[in-house]
């Protein structure tokens, strides 16, 4: 491998019709780790990862994996990665077991390192007791996890999982996420793109926001939250009819935005100064309004998304390329 950096993007654009759905593209991701891309429906996200895996031509700029340039030696990244879409790409008609074997044997493996490969895949993934079930009996969690283990067989140096929990209840999200890290402890480097902002936290060691085709930020989950204030301040009120005087009083008083929970009777602000925190408190008391709770911590990475862009993470009014739901 020619480069300590697993993946260089330099300058990436890519247009559909009157849509610039990446629109000068920049990353650089070191090996080992995992790397998140965060951004909404349409922000670009799987238009970049097609690129990245050779399933598009850029339309302008360079991606390196591994050193190796994405369109001039194309075979060469192939071999190298391993990418894992949204949905499922395994034979239903077929059981796990076979599933697996057809692709180590399609990769070069002899009959006997195939069923050997096989085995412990299905071990390590927890799908050994439904090995010899059709794959069409298998649940969203299993199927995800048959998707993962087919994406190892060949053990490659760079994988790409776009949106790998889309649609799974949460014990099934928890199960691949202790899969992404078993694999990542064994040397791989991933980027995981995602629309879940407690994904990027949980599994991310760096993470890039992009909206609209564009980096709009990128370091650490908590080098990004610091970069909009020192703290956030959740608050929850008594009475949710009187949700909109407290958002007046914070957002007056802390000088920053208000956001506006789903839960209807809270709110949390983004603060820079946490001398005003008793202030605000104050005023909140003065005018009447029981506050139930608050807690002074550490902005979420969804306030993070609010500020850098505007707009929240689950935003699904942006447009959207034909790519990025494909």
């Amino acid at each position: 491998m020619k480069s300590t950096l697993a993946l260089e993007a330099d300058g990436l654009v890519k247009v559909f019709g009157e849509t610039r759905a990446v629109d000068g593209l920049d990353l650089a991701v070191s090996s080992g780790r995992v790397y998140g891309v965060l951004g909404p429906n349409g922000a670009g996200k799987t238009t970049a990862l097609r690129m990245f895996a050779t399933l598009l031509r850029p339309d302008d700029g360079r991606v390196r994996v591994f050193g190796h340039d994405v369109v001039a030696d194309a075979e060469s990244v192939r071999k190298l990665v391993s990418l894992t879409g949204q949905f499922a790409s395994i034979d239903e008609d077929l059981t796990g077991r076979q599933n697996l074997i057809l692709l180590s044997r399609l990769l070069g493996y002899s009959r006997m390192a195939s069923r050997e490969k096989v085995d412990s895949l299905l071990e390590a993934f927890d799908l050994a007791a439904a090995a010899d079930r059709k794959a069409a009996t298998y649940s969203g969690g299993m199927r995800r996890r048959l998707d993962i283990a087919a994406s190892v067989v060949s053990t490659p140096g760079l994988i790409f999982l776009d949106e790998p929990t889309t649609g799974l209840d949460p014990r099934s999200r928890n199960q691949v996420w202790d899969l992404v890290r078993a694999v990542v402890a064994r040397g791989v480097t991933v980027i995981l793109t995602t629309q879940y902002l407690d994904e990027a936290d949980q599994l991310a060691d760096r993470i890039a926001v992009i909206d609209h085709g564009k980096v709009v930020a990128e370091g650490t989950p908590s080098e990004l939250k610091a970069s909009v204030g020192s703290g956030a301040l959740h608050v929850r009120v008594r009475d949710p009819q009187r949700r909109a005087e407290t958002e007046s009083i914070l957002s007056a008083t802390l000088d920053a935005s208000v956001r506006i929970g789903s839960d209807p009777a809270t709110l949390s602000v983004a603060v820079s100064d946490t001398r005003r925190v008793a202030r605000a408190l104050g005023e909140l008391s003065e005018g009447g309004i029981d506050v139930v709770s608050y807690a002074l911590g550490q902005p979420s990475l969804d306030e993070v998304f609010l500020a850098l862009t505007g707009h929240p993470a689950e935003d699904d009014t942006i447009t959207t390329s034909k790519e990025d739901v494909a």
